[in-house]
């Protein structure tokens, strides 16, 4: 028998949004480097130009009107992974990725929610001298989670 748990996947998404250009380079970068599925609490997506693959029709994309919502449909056994600049942060560099988690990121203006901020089981940030939009920021978390380096086993 199969054991769920065992298998890795991830997916990544945004609260609130800002601008649908970001969320079309997001999608495509999600596609490209393996992501299982995209989501958006607040703001919806709209086709852009951007989103060259159609990423948005080529894998499973969820939306979510509030972040309650959304964290009631995290998928079994997935941990929630934040990406924000805060001093709890841990880095990127040296983070170890769970097997099986969801990634979410804040519009640039404002960041994630004190919300999300609490309920997430990590949060990690990367070096970066001033600020990066966010489809550039969830790009360079892809990409570190594609590294071979360990992972973060959650204990059942």
């Amino acid at each position: 028998m199969i054991d769920n748990f065992e298998n890795e996947f991830f997916g990544i998404g945004i609260q609130n949004g800002k601008t649908p250009e970001n969320l079309g380079v997001l999608w495509r970068s999600a596609q490209n480097m393996g992501a299982s599925f995209i989501f958006t609490i607040g703001n919806r997506y709209a086709k852009q130009a951007s989103d060259t693959h159609n990423a948005v029709k080529s894998m499973p994309y969820f939306h979510y009107d509030t972040f309650d919502d959304f964290y009631r449909h995290l998928p079994k056994g997935a941990m929630l992974v934040g990406v924000e600049l805060t001093d709890d942060a841990a880095s990127l560099e040296t983070f170890k990725h769970p097997k099986r988690c969801v990634y979410l990121l804040g519009a640039e203006d404002h960041g994630l929610s004190q919300l999300a901020i609490e309920k997430s089981h990590f949060l990690v940030k990367f070096s970066s001298e001033l600020s990066l939009n966010v489809a550039v920021a969830g790009s360079i978390v892809m990409y570190d989670r594609g590294i071979d380096k360990p992972r973060f086993i959650r204990s059942q």
